[in-house]
């Protein structure tokens, strides 16, 4: 009974880590960068995340990312889509 709980919540838990992590794949295409050679993908990624204890450059980063997802949501509110999980190929700067 004990084994079956374990399994249980580690397969729980891989089914966790799988949609976060596509999730994070969304975002990189969200943001256009889907032909991007991974390592430049990942050397930009490295090189914000030692940024981020900036607190000007996250918030400027924060206002720029939800600028994107609130465009989303208003065009899928347009469409008479809901959710917000639909992955766009190329990211619009605010206000475009």
């Amino acid at each position: 009974m004990h084994e079956r709980r374990y399994r249980a919540s580690q397969t729980e838990a891989r089914k966790k880590d799988a949609r976060e992590k596509i999730q994070l794949g969304g975002l990189v295409v969200k943001a256009g960068l889907r032909s991007e050679d991974r390592a430049v993908i990942l050397g930009a990624l490295v090189e914000a995340a030692g940024q981020l204890g900036d607190k000007q450059e996250r918030a400027r980063w924060a206002a720029i990312g939800k600028a994107i997802f609130d465009n989303d949501s208003k065009e899928a509110d347009a469409a008479g889509r809901t959710g917000i999980d639909d992955v766009g190929d190329r990211a619009r700067a605010p206000g475009d």
